[in-house]
């Protein structure tokens, strides 16, 4: 029997590959590692659909589950730096897409299938995500009509922004330029999708907040897909719109999309076009709208005049009937104050026939004693004056 047979340890020869013999074992974190290289190297990133069961977020961001179906399963990672760029969590037994590539995780050996990308059936992960961040904006109040604001008439001048390359502010120009041309438009760069598009659009529109120069602030991307939309669709620039001290226009895609930026803004336009004509007015409406100003001012003016004719007759008549009362009052009065003077006048007492004496220079003879004998007096009656003297023996001539 030969010594293989028996299993006794043979010579090897210096150049024998690794693992062919005890001699060459290789430990079990090569296995693994090497493993992992050939998965890898082996199958390119590809699109696996499954069930997601046993799903679990780790503190460290990470994401572990397993993706299933009726014949097999597969446990299954997503790293934290791509679990921020998928919309939101998978629920327990829904059916999902995921973009990534086998893998082994060296430390357990279990293989493992690593997602960078994740799509659930319809719009399952967008909406989840939608719906969680209106709920959180509607309960701060953000999404309450009575805090919409009202856009100025004739705004002087409109902020917007969007991407400096992009269609969207092409069309606003043009459509600004030919109805408005005196409006100022002041244009704030911002990425409007990519990864650092909700910070692009956050700044932007924090800027124009602090300048305080524009009368509205419009916010605006052409057409696009689901994931193209998404940074308008993120909580921090819902939140960003809201907080901005300007009214504010959100006119994100087409018509049919809408998004949670068009919940937040003050008025949501369906395309950058549209939002171009409702923040401005054309010329011939606004001259239209400058005569009926006119007409109105007119009319306004006549009518005040008018008003004020009006009230100056009533108030003359008041004060010629106060004036003719009071006169005949004062007359009254007067007549009252006269015939008590006249009842108290010595003309009334000489009417009644009595006289009185007075000295030549006038003064009033009142008592005996005021005589004496060999005086001149005038004694006055209702009719005229007797000159008297008087006598020795008390008459008086």
């Amino acid at each position: 029997m030969s010594g293989r047979q028996m299993g006794l340890p043979l010579s090897t020869p210096h150049d024998a590959a690794p693992g062919v013999d005890p001699t060459t074992a290789i430990a079990v974190s090569t296995l693994t590692s090497t493993a992992r290289d050939i998965l890898e190297g082996a199958f390119p990133p590809i699109w696996v659909r499954g069930e997601v069961t046993g799903f679990k977020a780790h503190r460290n961001g990470h994401w572990y589950f397993t993706l299933r179906d009726r014949m097999a399963q597969v446990r299954a990672v997503v790293w934290s730096k791509d679990a921020r760029t998928i919309p939101a969590t998978p629920d327990e037994g829904m059916l999902i897409a995921a973009f990534g590539n086998l893998s082994v995780y060296p430390q357990k050996g279990e293989m493992q299938f690593v997602v960078r990308r994740m799509e659930a059936e319809g719009d399952g992960l967008w909406q989840k995500a939608f719906e969680r961040t209106r709920a959180r904006l509607e309960a701060d109040g953000l999404l309450a009509i009575e805090r919409k604001r009202r856009l100025p008439r004739f705004p002087k001048v409109v902020a917007v922004v969007t991407s400096p390359d992009g269609a969207a502010l092409h069309d606003i120009v043009a459509v600004m330029r030919r109805r408005a041309p005196a409006v100022q438009i002041v244009v704030v760069p911002a990425a409007v999708q990519g990864d650092v598009a909700v910070r692009d659009v956050c700044a932007a529109i924090e800027r124009v907040g602090r300048w305080g120069g524009a009368d509205v602030v419009i916010v605006a991307r052409g057409g696009g897909s689901r994931e193209d939309l998404q940074a308008f669709n993120d909580e921090r620039v819902a939140r960003a719109i809201a907080a901005c001290p300007t009214p504010t226009i959100s006119a994100v895609g087409h018509e049919v999309d809408v998004t949670i930026c068009d919940m937040v803004a003050d008025v949501r336009a369906p395309t950058p076009s549209a939002a171009a004509e409702t923040v401005v007015r054309d010329h011939a409406e606004m001259t239209s709208h400058v005569r009926q100003l006119d007409q109105r001012l007119a009319r306004a003016v006549r009518n005040r005049v008018d008003r004020a004719k009006s009230e100056l007759q009533w108030h003359a008549a008041a004060l010629r009937n106060r004036l003719q009362r009071s006169a005949e009052r004062q007359r009254s009065r007067l007549a009252e104050l006269g015939g008590r003077l006249h009842a108290l006048s010595p003309l009334a007492t000489l009417q009644r026939g009595y006289a009185v004496a007075r000295t030549a220079e006038g003064r009033a003879l009142t008592s005996i004693a005021a005589f004496h004998p060999g005086q001149v007096f005038r004694l006055v009656l209702k009719d005229g004056e007797v000159p008297s003297r008087v006598e020795p023996h008390g008459g008086a001539a």
